[in-house]
């Protein structure tokens, strides 16, 4: 699925649509550059759940955890990881529980370590705005794609690979 982002509240309103979508369980590993708007996606999966406040990347500490209305979610940044062992240390197989929502932000510094995600999401710069290309790597993946589809709220965000050829051939 790739979705176009023109403004930061879209991107918040996708967040809100996933977070509903994965109805609080499953593994997102967001990908895309700094400032692509990995953590700004993570705030609308937490708004989707009644979390108002500030948002903030838990670039030093790892993961920031969440319990927001009965759902678990642990918020990952892994920018500043030295080792994906050191993951271990502070008790990520635990918080990886089929019963929890993580959000894993630069999953690939993780690699060897983390579990196969349910989701990936990455977003790219496009313009003033982003794009989010979503894909499912498990059965529950496919699911949220298909709940996600479905969402009326996202329909002006959708590009179609035809999108994508016309726009091709008109800057030709």
């Amino acid at each position: 699925m790739l979705l176009r982002l023109d403004d930061e509240a879209r991107q918040v309103s996708l967040g809100e649509c996933l977070g509903r979508a994965l109805e609080g369980h499953g593994r997102v590993y967001l990908e895309g550059e700094l400032g692509a708007g990995k953590t700004t996606l993570s705030r609308g999966v937490l708004r989707a759940f009644g979390h108002r406040g500030a948002v903030k990347s838990p670039t030093y500490t790892l993961v920031e955890p969440y319990t927001l209305d009965g759902v678990r979610v642990h918020h990952f940044d892994l920018y500043r990881l030295g080792d994906p062992e050191e993951l271990e240390f502070i008790g990520g197989r635990d918080l990886f529980d089929d019963d929890a929502l993580c959000l894993v932000e630069w999953p690939s510094r993780g690699e060897g370590w983390l579990p196969v995600p349910d989701l990936r999401v990455t977003l790219s710069l496009a313009g003033t705005g982003r794009e989010a290309r979503l894909e499912a790597a498990s059965e529950r993946g496919r699911q949220v794609l298909a709940r996600l589809a479905a969402m009326p709220e996202l329909a002006a965000c959708r590009r179609r690979e035809a999108d994508d050829a016309k726009e091709g051939e008109a800057t030709r």
